[in-house]
This record gives structure tokens, C-alpha cells and sequence, in this order.
């Protein structure tokens, strides 16, 4: 038996579908260089524009001159230095949980907040447009998964009734990353309270973007952790850096260091990550500007881009997707951007359904009114191009 693994390549291909890694050759910014080309780029989840700060630039190097570059162990050997642990002090301070607990990255947290809870006993409830870190962990925990129709609690309510598992966990995502709409966590958590069920909410796209103070939509939904039991959000979006939380009851997070397996074999993030991080984390506190700067633009390109008749989804976060359908057609437009020297991702299968490629158009506080003004001015261009 052979691995025809060329075949399926040029399928991909054939499809307009295939994938290349792109090369950064400058930090992450409005205005990058990458292979070799300079864009302003419109695809980043830096959504605050900390990811380049001097102050998590600074904090990152100080703590890298007394800890060194990495970390060496797992949390649960030598490797939690006290900057990892003022880090899940503040995060749970930040979140108003009473205990929070680091993993490398988020999808390392998903896999093992689900895997450490459930078992075939129990029952796993996700919104049919979770992020793939959400799904690939309902199916490897070994419980009955089922997911419901994207926002339709009606539809989760009917599966909640009708399932006898030990054990019952609701998983979605708070703001969906290829959309951009947001789930109604009030309503998720008056479900999951009815049906004797727990709520999993990832917040990575909306953890210091939302929320009066950046605490993401639970805060907007005014949910603690009696609402929302297990809160995750990622470090390597708003806040700028890298790595993942998960927030909730000391009972909880006792729990997690015990049996997570992600948690537990993996070396832990560098000192320096967690110091960036807890600089960041005073940025998003103490400038709530960058966050209302950032509503400003996403207004001014939602009107833009509805002057111009093109299709967008209801969103009202960063993440502005204006629907194509073909992904051939999305991709040959992103790459009419790139000659304009803008940089749009065109989302293609099976990232999004058959039929639904997209131009994903983030902001992000970095950017200027001008920079959107760009963009749209680019997209007026492209899509007369397009009716011809």
C-alpha cells in the first residue's frame, strides 16, 4: 500500500483550495512585509495592535534576561515561574473567576478542558460552527457528540431533552471566527442551567476586545462562573502575545491541573511569554481607547462596504467577512488586493462550507481611518473588475 498523497495535493489545487505558508518579514503591524512585498494587511487577529508594543516588547526581553528563553519543563515540574503564576492570578482577578490555569495554546486548552471532563458516559452539545480546536475535542473525548444548528437553541434544547448522559456540556464559541457573530450566552446559560449542564465558552476572539473592560462577552453578558463554568480565552489575539487560559471555580482548575493531559505533558510556555503578557493585560485595562477606536472603524467600514453593495455578514466585531461563494473566485480577488498592496485572506473549504468562500477582513486598533478608507477604495476597484 502507497501514500498517493500527490493526488489529493493536486486535487486541492484543481479545487483552488491549496495552502502556502506566507513569510513575515517584518512584526506584526497595519503595514507589513511579506515575501518580499509590502501590504497593508487586513488579516491579522492583533486586534488591539499590542502584538509589536514597546511595553510587552520591553517586559518579554527584562523577563528573558532573568529566565532565559524557555522554560524547560511542564507547569508541574520546574517549569511555572512566577511570572506564569501572577499571570493566572491577574487573569482571574481580570475575568472575575476565582482560579485560572495557563496552556500553550488554545487548542491545547479545548482539547484538554473536554477530555479531562467527559468520557462515554456523557454528552458534548456544540454549535455546528465552532472553531475546529472545539470540535476535534468533543469527538476525542469519547462522549456522544452532537452539535446543534449555528445560534439555534431551539435546536440544542430539543437534543438537551432528549439526552440521559451523566454528564452534559454545552461548547461554543463566544465570537465565531469566520463570521464574526456572537453567541447569546444568556440565553446558553439559562439552557445549561434548566438542563442540569455546564457551559464551555470560547472567547478568543472576543477576550480584551469586548466587554466595558475587555473581559470579553461574558462580561458584556454580565456571566460569572456560576453562568459560565469554563471560560477560555487565548493570549495571542487582543492581548497580543501567545498561549491560552481557562478561567473558572477553584474546584475547577484543581481539576484540570489533575487531568488535563495538554496541561500536564507540556512544557510550559516561556517566562518571557506570561511577563508580555501580564504587560498587556495592563494596556487592555488602562486604555480603553484602542477598543472604542476600534468600534469607530468597524462602522466606517460596515458603511463603506454597504455603499458599495457588497455582501457582508451580520457582524459587529473585528471580524468582517464579505461573502464571494466560489472559493476560485475569492481567492483570484484576494490576490487582485495583494497587486493593489493590500493583504485580505480569502477563507476557503473546508475552513468554511462549499459555497461560502469569503474575503476576511480583520481590523484591528492599529489601523487608521485612512487605512480603512484604503481598503475600501480597493475593494471599489476590484469589484468593477469583477462586473465586467
Amino acid at each position: 500500500m502507497t501514500f498517493n498523497l500527490q493526488a489529493d495535493l493536486q486535487l486541492r489545487k484543481d479545487q483552488g483550495l491549496f495552502r502556502q505558508t506566507l513569510v513575515a518579514q517584518s512584526p506584526q503591524g497595519p503595514l507589513m512585509k511579506i515575501n518580499g512585498q509590502h501590504y497593508l494587511t487586513f488579516c491579522s487577529n492583533d486586534y488591539l495592535g499590542l502584538a509589536n508594543h514597546p511595553a510587552l516588547v520591553a517586559a518579554c526581553k527584562d523577563a528573558a534576561d532573568e529566565f532565559g528563553v524557555g522554560s524547560g519543563s511542564a507547569h508541574l515540574v520546574n517549569g511555572h515561574s512566577h511570572y506564569h503564576q501572577q499571570l493566572e492570578l491577574a487573569l482571574a482577578e481580570f475575568t472575575g473567576r476565582e482560579a485560572a490555569i495557563l496552556f500553550s495554546t488554545g487548542y491545547m486548552a479545548n482539547l484538554g478542558v473536554v477530555g479531562a471532563l467527559l468520557n462515554k458516559q456523557d454528552a458534548v452539545f456544540e454549535d455546528k460552527w465552532n472553531h475546529a480546536s472545539l470540535l476535534d475535542a468533543g469527538l476525542l473525548s469519547g462522549a456522544r457528540f452532537q452539535r446543534y444548528l449555528h445560534n439555534d437553541l431551539d435546536n440544542l434544547q430539543t437534543r438537551l431533552q432528549r439526552s440521559d448522559a451523566r454528564r452534559k456540556l454545552i461548547v461554543t464559541d463566544a465570537v465565531f471566527s469566520m463570521d464574526g457573530d456572537s453567541a447569546d450566552l444568556t440565553r446558553l446559560a439559562s439552557l445549561a442551567k434548566q438542563h442540569d449542564a455546564w457551559l464551555m465558552v470560547d472567547d478568543a476572539h472576543g477576550f480584551g476586545v469586548l466587554g466595558a473592560h475587555g473581559a470579553g462577552l461574558c462580561e458584556q453578558h454580565h456571566l460569572g462562573q456560576d453562568e459560565v463554568q469554563v471560560l477560555m480565552g487565548t493570549l495571542g489575539k487582543g492581548l497580543g502575545s501567545a498561549g491560552a487560559f481557562v478561567a473558572g471555580s477553584r474546584e475547577l482548575i484543581d481539576y484540570l491541573t489533575n487531568f488535563a493531559r495538554p496541561f500536564i505533558y507540556t512544557t510550559a510556555m516561556p517566562a518571557a511569554i506570561a511577563a508580555a503578557t501580564l504587560a498587556s493585560l495592563k494596556i487592555v485595562k488602562g486604555e480603553p481607547e484602542r477598543r472604542q477606536h476600534l468600534q469607530k472603524l468597524i462602522a466606517l467600514f460596515r458603511a463603506g462596504a454597504q455603499q458599495q453593495g457588497l455582501r457582508l455578514l451580520p457582524s459587529s466585531t473585528a471580524i468582517q467577512p464579505i461573502l464571494i461563494g466560489d472559493a476560485k473566485d475569492a481567492l483570484r480577488m484576494s490576490e487582485q488586493l495583494k497587486q493593489l498592496g493590500i493583504m485580505v485572506t480569502a477563507i476557503r473549504p473546508p475552513t468554511v462550507p462549499l459555497g461560502s468562500a469569503r474575503l476576511r477582513v480583520t481590523l484591528s486598533a492599529a489601523h487608521s481611518e485612512q487605512h480603512v478608507l484604503q481598503l475600501l477604495d480597493a475593494l471599489k476597484i476590484i469589484s468593477k473588475r469583477e462586473t465586467k
